[in-house]
């Protein structure tokens, strides 16, 4: 008996050798619809979290101008959102940029305007470049600038648009399409008048609910999503050069902060949740893994993160994912500035049902030995 065989058996793992007696036996099983448990349960049942999705990176050089293109080939009222996804080579079977986690890059023309609708699935927005575009939330319209991290939460009505005096704009689309539709609750609505008509003004959200450290005192909010829609860039690189300069930052994650809703302190969203790190000058962090998805968007300076061995070399505006349970570390390539990485994950579902886990890489120092380049 084999060491492994040997620790299955004593931890109880399935090794039950096939004979003619078994197979008909399951043969006669099939018929009725079931099984035998033991000839499945080391693959359902694994050691340890086994992602079905590879570390993938598309970098902006190569993928910019076939999102561009996009403009001159479909009308986003023909496409309904005029959106080049990003997707895994091993999740194509459901469009999944990273887990059960969709990505996409939409791009609008000033004086574009795509209806409103709603769906059960979430939804964010990281604006990527470009000016004067907008969104309306149920019934709260929000500016888009670059590097702002915006809202849609399920179930709300949304539309999205640029301003005839705007410019061409870019933002990548965060939504949990996979995961609502593995949960069999999916839905899609068109709003019946095409576009919500709202008489709040630009930006009352962040205006009422933004300012660090306070909250109105006589407003209410019932609903289960923040009551901060967007949060913007220059208070969101503002508080990272704030804490960084009395932190040592976290080992794996560098000056890490998590978009929050200001009401609760939990997650803006209920089944996805956004973060930005700050990795310092030359910073090179350790490795670590946890359970949960995760897709970064350069946001600031370049360096390269190590996937599962394989370095991924990026800069500004490129997306790569990291698969659950897979080790990772970042590095600023940047001796003199910083660089910022934008990332949204699965988290508050991993947390809720009590499957959130981090382990530190062990060895060597706690870096992985690089094997490939991306």
């Amino acid at each position: 008996m084999s060491a492994k065989d040997q620790r299955d058996d004593i931890l109880g793992r399935a090794r039950v050798k096939d004979d003619d007696a078994l197979r008909a036996y399951y043969d006669e099983l099939a018929e009725q619809e079931t099984g035998a448990l033991w000839t499945v349960a080391n693959d359902i049942e694994p050691w340890e979290p086994t992602p079905k999705s590879a570390p993938t990176i598309w970098r902006s050089s190569s993928l910019r101008p076939k999102v561009l293109e996009s403009l001159d080939l479909v009308k986003p009222e023909d496409a309904g959102r005029r959106v080049v996804f990003l997707r895994n080579p091993k999740r194509k079977d459901v469009s999944a940029c990273c887990g059960w986690l969709f990505s996409g890059i939409q791009v609008m023309r000033p004086g574009e305007a795509a209806s409103a609708h709603n769906h059960a699935a979430s939804a964010l927005r990281f604006i990527m470049e470009g000016a004067g575009a907008y969104t309306v939330v149920d019934g709260h319209r929000l500016t888009l600038n670059a590097k702002d991290f915006v809202i849609t939460p399920n179930g709300t009505w949304h539309e999205h648009g640029v301003l005839e005096e705007g410019e061409t704009s870019m933002w990548q689309d965060g939504l949990d399409i996979p995961l609502t539709n593995a949960l069999e609750a999916n839905f899609y609505a068109v709003h019946p008048d095409d576009f919500q008509n709202s008489n709040l003004p630009f930006d009352a959200s962040p205006a009422t609910w933004g300012a660090p450290g306070l909250l109105p005192a006589k407003e209410t909010w019932g609903a289960f999503y923040s009551p901060l829609m967007k949060y913007s860039w220059d208070k969101t690189y503002e508080g990272l050069q704030n804490y960084a300069r009395v932190t040592d930052g976290d080992p794996h994650d560098g000056i890490y902060m998590r978009f929050v809703n200001p009401q609760t302190g939990g997650h803006p969203m209920a089944t996805m949740g956004a973060s930005m790190q700050m990795l310092r000058e030359g910073e090179h962090t350790k490795a670590h893994r946890h359970t949960g998805n995760v897709i970064y968007q350069v946001a600031k300076g370049k360096g390269y993160s190590v996937i599962g061995g394989v370095r991924y070399d990026w800069q500004e505006k490129d997306i790569f994912c990291v698969p659950a349970w897979t080790w990772h570390e970042h590095c600023n390539l940047d001796e003199s500035d910083n660089a910022c990485l934008f990332s949204f994950n699965d988290f508050p579902v991993m947390e809720a049902l009590k499957f959130y886990r981090e382990q530190a890489f062990p060895e060597n120092g706690g870096h992985q030995e690089v094997t490939a380049t991306a």
